[in-house]
């Protein structure tokens, strides 16, 4: 059973936030009808929101199975020789695929950076049973964010495995210019969905960063594998109605 942190206060029922859409237009012809149908629409948020990180949780991470490989490398070589922040510095933005080609090993090595690339491409994955469990809940009107340490690379999980399919790639390191654990990008998050901490589930399989949410009052679950998640989600009173989900009636 996955760790679960803080402990758990299931949803018996449906919670739902009103949210109000208020039309902008520049065109002075738009008619006092139409503005206040437009002020009164709402939209009906189902909580709570679940944020996902991406790499070991959602799909296979190449830089643990493949990189060292690519490189003739164990990991502690790799570990060794490559430069202490540079991943850091690209996960954030602040750097360019280019310059983190040039700076990746402190001796100043050059390397085929598209050889590296297409490797960690070829090593993208779902996880066992995950695209099953975000089809369903997806299916059952869950909002879904990517919560994720990643460079602009990111890209490439979405071009191969198609992950906007179940979850909006709403929270990036590489765009927001933070990386977890940091409380910062935690409370930009919040502040993003406007909700409280604790409609929020967030998953991870790095427990510092499950701690961190757990600060912030974000209700964290610790990613083991897709079936100890389903039944830790169920515990929260999230639901899975669907028998069969989309993607697998696909391989029938």
């Amino acid at each position: 059973m996955a760790a679960l942190i803080p402990p758990l206060k299931p949803y018996h029922q449906l919670i739902t936030t009103t949210i109000p859409f208020i039309y902008r237009s520049s065109s002075p012809k738009l008619s006092a009808t139409k503005m206040s149908a437009s002020v009164s629409a709402v939209t009906q948020r189902k909580l709570p929101v679940l944020l996902f990180d991406i790499m070991d949780t959602i799909v296979r991470d190449p830089f643990y199975h493949d990189i060292p490989a690519f490189f003739r490398m164990s990991m502690k070589e790799l570990l060794d020789c490559k430069h202490p922040t540079a991943w850091i510095e690209f996960e954030k933005g602040l750097i360019d695929e280019m310059e983190l080609a040039r700076i990746f090993f402190k001796d100043g090595r050059h390397f085929d950076l598209e050889g590296l690339k297409s490797c960690i491409y070829q090593g993208y994955s779902y996880i066992e049973g995950v695209e099953e469990l975000l089809s369903t809940l997806k299916d059952n009107g869950y909002e879904i964010h990517a919560f994720t340490n990643y460079p602009i690379w990111y890209k490439m999980i979405e071009d191969k495995l198609k992950l906007s399919s179940y979850l909006s790639w709403t929270f990036c390191s590489c765009v927001i210019g933070k990386r977890k654990p940091d409380p910062l990008f935690y409370s930009e998050v919040l502040q993003h969905l406007d909700t409280e901490p604790q409609n929020c589930v967030f998953i991870d399989d790095r427990l510092k960063n499950i701690e961190a949410a757990k600060d912030a009052g974000i209700i964290g679950i610790q990613f083991k594998n897709a079936d100890s998640l389903q039944q830790d989600l169920s515990l929260l009173g999230i639901t899975f109605q669907n028998g069969k989900t989309k993607t697998q009636e696909s391989r029938v």
